[in-house]
């Protein structure tokens, strides 16, 4: 970063602030079904908080890549009103199903880095990942991207001195994971299957406390970077690798001479220990509390994260709301 008041300042706080903003205007569509609206919402409620920093901030990944349609939020815009270069990575409602039909654990997450620290896998849409805590940092190694589940999850429980049928992992319910859903039931793990929520699957995996072991299969490339994010600052573990879902993301990728064989760590996803991260619940689930109102009252439980301290903290607020 560029001057000694950007190491010093926990801009994890700031980001905070506007996953809050993101999640409050989000939460009040929770089950009306209304995907894009819900997003627009939370997109625009982001931006003017982050906009109102005192930061020279890129959005390295925005809206766009995640959701179709413009978005206040978009790629390559420029955020801020001057101040420490940062790079920006947003998405103001991971989990919108979950948010349209009232499910649990949708979340408004935000991460931010030093200039130039962050990778951009642009035009690439899906890669293979697997995240893990901070017991398995130095035990997950590339070769388990293409070992049999059953191998990785071996490797999980000697390292957690557990069995293996007690490992749990989570896993997205999407026709693509039917196999990798049989492997891990034939190796005998537990599984859980969520329809949304890629950037919370990977927060549960990392985190030492929250009964989830290992996060596995192939979610979006922008989720991954968010994701990283998250994993650094929390100690853990975490491999990708690009996975095109079709001819089309495979040949844009080519072009781009982006590498489908390439398996980068968190370090290599997020150079540098300059890595801030925010989450704010907008409904509950295993993270985080969701928004609560009460009149002109909100209150908001987000779990902030600092990669060069390691610090981790949970912060309940009460937002008094101008209607």
């Amino acid at each position: 970063m560029q001057s000694n008041n950007t190491t010093a300042r926990n801009w994890g706080l700031d980001l905070g602030r506007a996953t809050e903003a993101a999640a409050i205007a989000a939460g009040r569509w929770m089950g009306f079904g209304q995907r894009d609206a819900a997003d627009t919402a939370a997109a625009e409620a982001m931006y003017d908080a982050l906009n109102a920093l005192d930061m020279d901030g890129t959005i390295v990944i925005g809206e766009e890549a995640r959701h179709s349609g413009m978005s206040s939020l978009a790629t390559g815009r420029q955020i801020g009103q001057g101040g420490p270069a940062l790079d920006i990575v947003v998405d103001a409602v991971d989990g919108l199903n979950l948010l349209a039909l009232g499910h649990a654990g949708a979340i408004a997450v935000a991460g931010a880095t030093a200039r130039n620290t962050m990778w951009s896998p642009a035009p690439a849409v899906y890669v293979d990942k697997i995240v893990a805590d901070r017991d398995l940092a130095g035990a997950l190694v590339p070769e388990c991207m293409d070992a049999p589940a059953a191998w990785t999850l071996a490797l999980a429980a000697r390292v957690k001195r557990k069995q293996v049928r007690d490992l749990v992992v989570f896993v997205l319910d999407r026709p693509r994971h039917v196999h990798l859903i049989e492997e891990i039931r034939r190796a005998g793990a537990r599984i859980m299957l969520r329809r949304d929520g890629d950037i919370a699957g990977a927060l549960l995996a990392a985190s030492p406390d929250k009964g989830v072991d290992l996060l596995m299969g192939i979610g979006g490339a922008p989720e991954a970077v968010i994701a990283a994010c998250a994993v650094k600052a929390l100690g853990g573990a975490m491999l990708v690798r690009l996975a095109p879902q079709s001819e089309a993301e495979r040949a844009e990728i080519e072009a781009a001479g982006l590498d489908t064989r390439r398996i980068l760590s968190c370090d290599e996803m997020i150079t540098g220990d300059q890595v801030f991260f925010a989450a704010t619940g907008i409904t509950d689930g295993n993270l985080l509390n969701g928004v609560r109102y009460q009149g002109n009252k909100a209150e908001t439980q987000s779990l902030v994260l600092r990669c060069d301290s390691r610090t981790r903290r949970h912060i309940y607020t009460e937002h008094f709301l101008q209607e």
